[in-house]
């Protein structure tokens, strides 16, 4: 016969496996986040990032899954994706600071970068450009992938760094440089610039030597050295979200993240390999180099990093003297 001092018992054990329930089903739960990447899903600037989305998902399995919902253009102009993370349309973005200097002035500083990013992590230049954004409303994960130096690609050969009579396609990256050598300029999303090229609208554009769009060779006739500035992709996190995360999953996202910063150093071995495969294949499409050598590369370097880094202090006379002396040599 059961007595009510059972049923207490019964009660009192249910309550207990109840809550050991819970605790079970909270501690195995899976975080999903969604993530949107600035570049077409597919394209060659947009793998690295997709390839940190996947690492992640791996590595963080039953702890952390991020669905990757698309890509600008088709999701969004890239220049509004990191501006949207911030108000939490996506909980994480990968994205270049070509296209976030609309939400932080002082983004252009990260292309003008002369540190390792392991120095600008121990100098305090990561933690500053960190907090300036986090005052935006996004948290700084990691810098996981560069493309190294940009140039100016060509369909027609120039003879002198003047780009006088040039129309050239441009993004925020390098658009004052450009116009301070003569050339005219217009903005159009990645996808146009073969139509752009092939149609003789624009003459010329920027672009990293790796994330290239193969198909682009075919309009292509010339790279113009030296490079300038570097081609840096970061992944970021809406910062109110980024706070409300278990400590687990930000541990598996900044262990993955950070390996792949570690590995996207220019001067690496596997960074110099691939841009030779990249050039050998170039030059094997029958793509010319132009040149600068002397004090016309001295120039040409010169006007690049200069006019960048007045953009910069005029936008921010505050931050950017501070910012040129923790980011330039």
């Amino acid at each position: 016969m059961i007595t009510t001092r059972d049923l207490g018992k019964v009660a009192a054990m249910a309550v207990v496996v109840g809550a050991m329930g819970s605790v079970t089903t909270t501690a195995s739960a899976e975080t999903t986040l969604s993530a949107a990447s600035c570049f077409p899903v597919g394209s060659p600037p947009s793998r690295p990032f997709e390839a940190v989305v996947k690492a992640i998902n791996e590595a963080g399995k039953g702890v952390v899954n991020i669905k990757l919902k698309g890509g600008a253009p088709a999701i969004g102009s890239p220049f509004t994706l990191t501006q949207k993370t911030s108000k939490g349309a996506f909980d994480i973005v990968g994205c270049t600071e070509a296209y976030f200097g609309n939400l932080l002035p002082e983004a252009p500083v990260f292309r003008l970068a002369e540190h390792t990013y392991a120095d600008l992590r121990k100098n305090g230049g990561w933690d500053y450009m960190a907090k300036l954004m986090g005052d935006k409303g996004i948290h700084m994960i990691a810098r996981h992938h560069d493309f190294g130096k940009f140039y100016l690609w060509l369909s027609k050969k120039i003879d002198k760094p003047d780009l006088t009579g040039l129309h050239l396609r441009v993004a925020p990256v390098y658009t004052a440089f450009f116009k301070k050598l003569g050339a005219t300029v217009q903005t159009a999303a990645l996808p146009q610039i073969y139509t752009l090229m092939e149609n003789n609208t624009v003459q010329g554009y920027g672009w990293p030597a790796l994330g290239w769009v193969p198909p682009w060779v075919k309009v292509t006739k010339f790279r113009v050295e030296p490079g300038f500035y570097t081609a840096t992709l970061f992944t970021m996190a809406n910062k109110k979200k980024w706070a409300s995360l278990p400590q687990n999953v930000k541990d598996v996202i900044n262990k993955v993240s950070m390996s792949f910063e570690a590995k996207a150093e220019p001067s690496g071995p596997a960074f110099k390999a691939a841009l030779k495969k990249q050039t050998d294949w170039m030059a094997s499409k029958g793509m010319g180099t132009i040149k600068f050598t002397g004090a016309e590369a001295e120039f040409w370097a010169k006007t690049a990093k200069d006019e960048a880094w007045k953009e910069v202090l005029g936008r921010s006379p505050d931050h950017g003297p501070k910012l040129m002396k923790l980011f330039a040599k």
